[in-house]
């Protein structure tokens, strides 16, 4: 089972640095986190980095979609200048970059795969084995969680030792059917819809509770005491 911190970076420290960033992740080392989330997809030549949205206009100076470039064009842009000057610069980093840089920080990972659509099986496969080419056996394995089922499949199937979290944007009625079925150890749900008896429901299972994206301490400590095991900020720290 695993054993997350109860606080976990989003996108590294997204509340303090650009989101997905090899800033944001040194940011949230030096906070103290232990543990960060991230996401990621291909490049239209199948390259894995990490990244968030589908479009590029809202955190690069690009426009269009990440899926129709190619990773030479997007290494190119500039994914930090708009969140502060002080990041200019910064560059959309290539999967296997930010996985050396959590080992050198010291920082457990949960990567999120976020496939375009009808790209679900290769985008996860591809992730995997980029994990799997830079994570040392020895260490702490990485969480690996998605919104697509079908990538969780893959998961499952190809790196059947690495733990799982099905995310969900509201827990849906068959959840114990689904991750019985996709092999999960947690659910990680957005944490407006999360309750006490819902809560303990889950964890009576054997299933973690793992809630998204809290930047209000006193929510946070809300839904520790309901029985969450770990909460996603954007402003981590050390817990």
């Amino acid at each position: 089972m695993i054993r997350p911190p109860p606080v976990i970076g989003h996108r590294g420290a997204a509340g303090l640095a650009p989101e997905n960033t090899l800033a944001s992740f040194r940011q949230a080392a030096a906070l103290g986190a232990g543990m960060v989330e991230f996401d990621a997809r291909l490049s239209a030549d199948g390259v894995p980095l990490v990244f968030h949205d589908d479009g590029l206009a809202r955190t690069t100076n690009g426009v269009g979609e990440v899926a129709e470039m190619s990773w030479a064009e997007l290494a190119r842009l500039d994914a930090g200048a708009w969140f502060g000057a002080d990041f200019a610069g910064e560059a959309i980093p290539r999967l296997d970059r930010v996985l050396t840089l959590c080992l050198e920080l010291g920082l457990a990972v949960n990567m999120e795969i976020k496939p375009d659509a009808g790209r679900e099986a290769e985008t996860a496969r591809v992730c995997l084995e980029a994990v799997r080419g830079a994570w040392p056996a020895e260490a702490e394995p990485p969480l690996i969680s998605s919104f697509a089922r079908s990538c969780l499949e893959v998961a499952r199937d190809l790196a059947p030792a690495w733990p799982r979290g099905m995310l969900v944007e509201t827990v849906p009625p068959d959840w114990r059917a689904e991750a019985g079925r996709l092999g999960c150890e947690a659910i990680h749900a957005e944490h407006d819809g999360l309750e006490s008896e819902l809560v303990a429901e889950i964890t009576a299972s054997g299933l973690l509770v793992m809630a998204y994206t809290v930047n209000d301490k006193q929510r946070q400590q809300d839904l520790w005491e309901m029985g969450v095991t770990a909460v996603f900020t954007d402003f981590p720290y050390s817990s």
